[in-house]
């Protein structure tokens, strides 16, 4: 018994040092300005895949991102841990992409992986944290969806059913559900597996079209023709039949206006002892705000 398993990852910008060039003038993340990191919850996704792959042998893992060129940084990765292949979507028409464009991409560019059994992502990307596109997706394939997956605790191929529990807001629920499905899974699901140093050494020179100089191109040619694991396969718009209308700026009805590192600060603070005359002030104070009491 193998599954066919799909995995989304993204490529993000390290939201968590945002600076005042972090926004470009049409209203979109300036990429160039933050170092890029695999987005926390994909790797989640990763290691759920991974697992299912130990369980039934002969599953195979294709890893799917979408970004720039560089996001084929992801891909390695991915095959580091035990992915079997990896695709880049990138192109400059499908810039500038909200959510809604960025699930209608991805979705045709699993179409093009064709076979799938589950697909797997993170619940949702920190460099914008609307949980939307992983949903999005489900409904432009026509799938049933498990949001908030903690873990995927058996899987039946022959009844073409899984068993997954999921988090849910004052505990944890167990739902079952039919296959081909897509499962957003929870940072809080078990931490992704580190590298695989003899796959580190396999696939650490393995790149996409778009990262070679043109110099390089015969000799990689050479190299590929001796080891194709070496190429990553890369997709544009044309590649996955994406409809013009429907990518990028196009088709993105979102708009942000502006990109802040909000820190909140106390306006006042206040040393207390512990006296019993500051304990009593303070229990007063309480009472009369109408805090306690």
């Amino acid at each position: 018994m193998s599954l066919k398993i799909v995995v989304l990852a993204k490529q993000v910008p390290d939201t968590r040092n945002v600076g005042p060039d972090a926004m470009t003038e049409q209203g979109t993340i300036n990429r160039a300005a933050l170092p890029a990191v695999f987005n926390p919850e994909d790797l989640n996704a990763l290691e759920q895949a991974l697992r299912l792959k130990d369980q039934f042998p002969g599953s195979t893992i294709s890893v799917v991102t979408m970004g720039l060129p560089k996001s084929a940084e992801v891909i390695r990765e991915a095959l580091y841990r035990g992915a079997d292949e990896g695709f880049v979507v990138t192109d400059r028409v499908l810039g500038g992409a909200d959510t809604l464009a960025t699930s209608y991409t991805l979705a045709q560019a699993i179409k093009k992986v064709g076979n799938y059994d589950i697909i797997l992502c993170g619940r949702q990307a920190i460099d914008g944290d609307t949980a939307q596109v992983g949903p999005q997706i489900a409904q432009k394939l026509g799938l049933t969806q498990v949001t908030y997956a903690e873990e995927i605790l058996s899987l039946d191929e022959s009844a073409r059913k899984v068993v997954i529990r999921r988090l849910i807001d004052g505990g944890v629920e167990t739902v079952e559900a039919p296959l081909p499905l897509v499962v957003t899974v929870n940072g809080s699901a078990a931490p992704c597996r580190p590298r695989n140093a003899k796959r580190v050494m396999k696939y650490k020179k393995a790149t996409a079209v778009a990262e070679r100089a043109p110099e390089q191109a015969e000799a990689y040619a050479a190299l590929i023709a001796v080891k194709p694991f070496m190429d990553i396969p890369q997709w544009g718009a044309a590649d996955i039949e994406a409809d013009p209308n429907q990518i990028g700026k196009a088709g993105s009805p979102t708009n942000v206006k502006a990109v802040k590192n909000i820190v909140f600060k106390a306006k006042e603070s206040r040393t207390l002892t512990a006296s019993d005359a500051d304990v009593e002030g303070l229990i007063k104070e309480l009472l009369e705000e109408k805090i306690i009491g």
